[in-house]
C-alpha cells in the first residue's frame, strides 16, 4: 500500500512509497482503511524534532476511515463501520481515568514506540506511526480504542478534523477555560486549532474575541468564524487598550507552542485572568516567569491537552454542534490534496496559507 514516510528527523519532505504494509493486527486490534486525514501542525513539529518521535515514521494523527477487519475480542466494531482515529485513547483503568481526567491517560503513548508499518525492502524495514497512529497511509492498524465509531452521516473529511484540531481548540474554550459569557478573549495563533478556539469562545458567549495572527488571510478567516476583531501581533497592544482599557483580557489562548508567544499571552492576560496554553512546544523551550509576578498577578495558567476533557464525549458534543449548525467545520478545510500531493500540503501549513488541508486518500 501507499504511505508518506519521513526517513530522518529534520527532513522537510515526505516520500510517498508503495511498498509499505500496516502491521500488528491481532487480538484487540482494528485495521482501518483511511479515507481522509488532516494535516496538523503537530505533524510538522514531529518532523522537525520539536516533538519526540522515532524515525522513520508515517506522520498523520487526524484521520477517519472505515473498518476493514477487527481482531479477536473487539466487540464494539465491525467491518464497514465508519470511525475517527483517536490518537490518545483512554484505558479506563488507570488513576487518571479513574479521576475523570482521561485526556491524561498514558495508554496511547505506549503504542508510539512500537512500529505500525513495515517496508518490503530497504535498510530500515520497521516504520513507526506518529503518536501510535500514522494516518498518512492507505491503511493503519490501531488498538480498538483508537477507532471510535461515528454516525454514517458524518463525512470522512469532517470526521478527520474532529480527530484532533477541532476537539483540541473547542475543548480549550469549553472544557479547560470554561469561558464565561460576556468576557473578553484573545486567541494567539489562528490556524485550524485557533479558529476552533474562537468558535468555542463564541459558543460560550464571549463579548469580545480578538484573533491574533501574522497571516492576513487567517485574520480574515477568524472574523468569519466569530472573532470580533483580528489583528497582527504588532497590533495586539492597541487591541488590548481598545477592548479592555489596557487591563488585559479575561482569557488568552496561546495556540502556537512557543515560549515567546506564551509570554506575550501572559502579559496580555488581566490580573486574575486565565492563560490557556494549547500549543504543543519543545522540551527545551522554557517559559520564564518571576516569582513576584506569579504571586502578585494571580493569573491562572491552564495547559490544555487534547481539549482538556473526556475525548469520546467531546467527539459526541462536536458532532451534535455541527449537526445543529452551531459550529462550522467544513469551512475549516481550505485546501484538498491527494496523498501524492502531501508535500504541497506541508508547504501550505508552513506558509500559513491553509487553515486545514484535507489529504484525500
Amino acid at each position: 500500500m501507499r504511505a508518506a514516510v519521513l526517513h530522518e528527523i529534520g527532513q522537510e519532505k515526505l516520500e510517498v512509497l508503495d511498498d509499505v504494509e500496516a502491521v500488528g493486527f491481532g487480538p484487540g486490534k482494528v485495521r482501518v482503511r483511511v479515507r481522509a486525514t488532516g494535516l496538523c501542525h503537530s505533524d510538522l513539529s514531529a518532523m522537525s524534532g520539536v516533538l519526540p518521535q522515532p524515525a522513520p515514521f508515517v506522520p498523520g494523527h487526524e484521520g477517519a476511515g472505515e473498518v476493514l477487519e477487527v481482531g479477536e475480542g473487539v466487540g464494539n466494531l465491525k467491518a464497514g463501520d465508519r470511525v475517527v482515529i483517536c490518537w490518545l485513547p483512554a484505558c479506563g483503568a488507570c488513576p487518571a481515568c479513574g479521576r475523570g481526567q482521561s485526556e491524561l491517560c498514558l495508554a496511547g503513548f505506549m503504542n508510539a514506540g512500537t512500529p505500525n508499518f513495515r517496508r518490503a525492502g530497504g535498510t530500515d524495514p520497521d516504520v513507526f506511526g506518529f503518536a501510535g497512529t500514522g494516518t498518512f497511509a492507505e491503511e493503519v492498524v490501531v488498538d480498538a480504542g483508537c477507532a471510535v465509531p461515528i454516525p454514517d452521516d458524518v463525512p470522512y473529511d469532517i470526521a478527520a478534523l474532529i480527530g484532533c484540531g477541532v476537539t483540541t481548540g473547542l475543548g480549550a474554550a469549553l472544557n479547560t477555560a470554561d469561558v464565561q459569557a460576556g468576557s473578553s478573549v484573545a486567541v494567539i495563533g489562528c490556524g485550524g486549532v485557533g479558529i476552533s478556539a474562537v468558535q468555542g469562545a463564541r459558543l460560550k458567549g464571549a463579548a469580545e474575541i480578538v484573533a491574533v495572527d501574522p497571516v492576513a488571510s487567517r485574520r480574515g478567516s477568524a472574523l468569519r468564524f466569530g472573532a470580533t476583531k483580528a489583528v497582527s501581533p504588532e497590533e495586539l497592544a492597541d487591541a488590548k487598550q481598545q477592548v479592555t482599557g489596557g487591563e488585559g483580557f479575561d482569557y488568552v489562548f496561546e495556540v502556537v507552542g512557543k515560549s515567546a508567544t506564551a509570554r506575550t499571552a501572559y502579559e496580555n492576560t488581566r490580573r486574575g485572568g486565565t492563560l490557556v496554553v494549547v500549543g504543543a512546544g519543545a522540551m527545551d523551550d522554557f517559559l520564564q516567569l518571576n516569582m513576584f509576578e506569579l504571586f502578585f498577578d494571580e493569573k491562572r495558567i491552564l495547559p490544555s491537552l487534547y481539549g482538556g476533557g473526556d475525548v469520546l464525549r467531546s467527539y459526541e458534543r462536536t458532532i451534535a454542534l455541527w449537526r445543529a449548525g452551531r459550529i462550522d467545520l467544513a469551512g475549516l478545510i481550505t485546501h484538498r490534496v491527494p496523498l501524492a500531493g502531501i508535500n504541497e500540503a506541508l508547504d501550505q501549513m508552513r506558509t500559513g496559507t491553509a487553515l486545514r488541508t484535507c489529504i484525500e486518500i
